[in-house]
């Protein structure tokens, strides 16, 4: 399949700006998904509801819909798309407990992520956007990063703000949560710029 001329300057930027494929925090380990992933994935977080309430996705039913999922993921780090996941361990063990994503798009990098319930609570989160806000703004070309969540998910709100990054504004009708309702639903959304 080719790629369409005006998609070519974002792929050849893409293909410039790949960042680390393992990044370490004080107590964390963020890494790219392997398919052996799929099933701890499956049982920290990927079927809870309450972990699912704000994404994008809903519960998963079956360890086979994660590993669909984690093929997505390993392949978009070749792929040139500006997509890359990383899994989050904590320090000590390699049992995946979260997930934390760059999206590269011209200048800027957008920041999403997953955590399992059992690790709430516990400022990983905010550990791990911290790094990958900071990876993603040491990229050639990157001149800022940013999120969004939904306006009542107040813990998102909190990790971006801890993290570092400010509040720009609440964007109306921005994105579907599909666990949460079929219409679009606003968002805080917040950044950060070098």
């Amino acid at each position: 399949m080719g790629i369409a001329s005006d998609n070519w300057q974002s792929v050849i930027e893409n293909a410039m700006r790949r960042p680390n494929p393992t990044l370490r925090t004080e107590r964390l380990l963020l890494r790219q998904p392997i398919q052996a992933d799929a099933e701890a994935i499956f049982a920290e977080y990927a079927a809870d509801t309450q972990v699912t309430r704000y994404l994008l996705w809903r519960p998963h039913k079956s360890v086979e819909e994660t590993r669909e999922f984690l093929r997505g993921c390993i392949a978009a780090w070749s792929d040139l798309s500006g997509r890359f996941a990383y899994v989050i361990t904590l320090a000590q063990t390699s049992r995946p407990v979260g997930m934390i994503e760059i999206r590269l798009a011209n200048f800027k990098a957008q920041i999403g992520y997953v955590l399992a319930r059992a690790h709430w609570g516990q400022g990983y989160m905010t550990e791990a956007v911290g790094a990958v806000v900071g990876e993603a703004l040491a990229l050639p070309g990157v001149l800022g990063a940013w999120a969004v969540c939904d306006v009542d998910n107040i813990a998102s709100a909190r990790v971006l703000a801890k993290a570092g990054m400010t509040r720009q504004a609440r964007l109306p009708r921005f994105i579907v949560h599909p666990n949460i309702d079929d219409q679009p639903r606003d968002v805080f959304c917040y950044s950060m710029t070098r």
